[in-house]
């Protein structure tokens, strides 16, 4: 049974603080992030152990929301309570929000975007090794068996051939379920198992083609929030189809765009809703917009949270809980493969790689070094 014991609990200041350097330097996606705050919050702050890190990182991808700023409210929580789940969530995404606002203003008032590729290749690489850290580490707490294993393994495959992960979630966590709990399902012992997929958003309706208003485009952005699974590009097609295809509010090239500056800053890449925001109807817009996508992951985490270490101790959801971890990492092994071909594309970025991952594992150094690390080779890449 996974320790969901915690340290004592520290205040909101230090999450905030602690959330707001880490959002500033999170570069690579939420697999990238995940692995940063096991690297800083778990190896050395202790925050939580490494099991229940898992058991957060399982139960955050069974809901929807953004996963990477779900981790720092269920963090934040943990340390600090409904405070913490606040200063957590709000610290991680107010950098890339801050420079996407920052950003914005500069397209709207000169019409592009800034270059930053060189920044990209270099910071790309040293992701990769924080990433397969993580999954090393926490690889040994979510395979507890022969079953573990093979779920982990089938989940692999099954990502890697494109099914949908969170039919594989599903799979994966019924699987474990059902052969731990043989014995009991044949005596009859079993009992209902709850499962944290709350049905919201589907009451609200997009925003009418018949013209814009701020109104209408928060009621988008908070359905595109309750109802976003999966990764950063699924958000994207929520946007082409409410805002571009069916209101015209966007075109296809800013919605390009948007994902251009979600990829190159820090922190979360929903952030890029500021970004359409703000195209949209100025500080307002960003503000609602980027309001509107994140209210539903603090209501859900604020919600869930509680009851995951009752889940933990009931026989049934805790053997579903082992089978949607191992499963959730499989899919983050999956991510990370597609993530490092295209990370490491010549010897300049394998080089950058091994460094940073000498700098984590002989040195430890803390994880802002290291993406600073990359974003000097990207620098020393564009001088030669």
């Amino acid at each position: 049974m996974a320790d969901t014991s915690t340290p004592p609990r520290g205040n909101w200041r230090e999450v905030a603080t602690i959330f707001l350097r880490i959002g500033l330097t999170a570069f690579g996606g939420p697999a990238a992030h995940i692995a940063i705050m096991r690297h800083e919050l778990v190896e050395r702050r202790k925050w939580v152990s490494e099991a229940h890190y898992l058991d957060l990182l399982g139960a955050t991808n069974l809901i929807p929301g953004p996963n990477s700023s779900e981790m720092s409210m269920h963090l934040g929580f943990v340390r600090a309570g409904w405070i913490g789940l606040l200063a957590g969530g709000v610290a991680f995404l107010l950098p890339a929000m801050i420079i996407v606002l920052g950003i914005a203003w500069g397209y709207v008032r000169y019409g592009s975007t800034p270059a930053v590729e060189w920044l990209l290749y270099g910071i790309k690489p040293v992701t990769i090794p924080l990433i397969v850290l993580a999954l090393w580490g926490l690889g040994r707490k979510a395979v507890k068996g022969v079953a573990t294993a093979l779920v982990g393994l089938a989940a692999l495959v099954a990502h890697l051939a494109g099914a949908n992960f969170v039919i594989v979630l599903l799979a994966g966590g019924a699987a474990v379920m059902l052969v731990e709990n043989a014995r009991h399902l044949r005596s009859g012992a079993g009992r209902a198992l709850w499962l944290p997929l709350p049905l919201l958003g589907s009451g609200l309706a997009s925003g009418s083609a018949s013209g814009f208003s701020l109104w209408s485009m928060t009621l988008i952005f908070l359905k595109i929030g309750a109802l976003l699974y999966g990764s950063g590009y699924v958000l994207f097609a929520y946007m082409q189809a409410d805002l571009v295809r069916a209101n015209g509010w966007l075109t296809e090239q800013q919605l390009l765009d948007a994902i251009a500056i979600g990829q190159f800053t820090p922190g979360p890449l929903s952030t890029s809703a500021t970004f359409i925001g703000y195209i949209l109807a100025g500080v307002p817009g960003a503000v609602l917009a980027t309001a509107g996508i994140y209210a539903p992951a603090f209501l859900v985490v604020a919600l869930s949270n509680p009851l995951i270490p009752r889940i933990r101790r009931s026989r049934w959801a805790g053997a579903f809980l082992d089978g949607v971890n191992v499963a959730a990492l499989a899919l983050m092994a999956g991510v990370t493969w597609e993530l490092g071909r295209a990370a490491l594309v010549d010897l300049f970025t394998v080089l950058v790689g091994a460094g940073a991952t000498v700098l984590l594992v002989r040195w430890r150094v803390n994880s802002a070094w290291v993406v600073l690390f990359g974003a000097g080779m990207g620098l020393l890449s564009a001088a030669l």
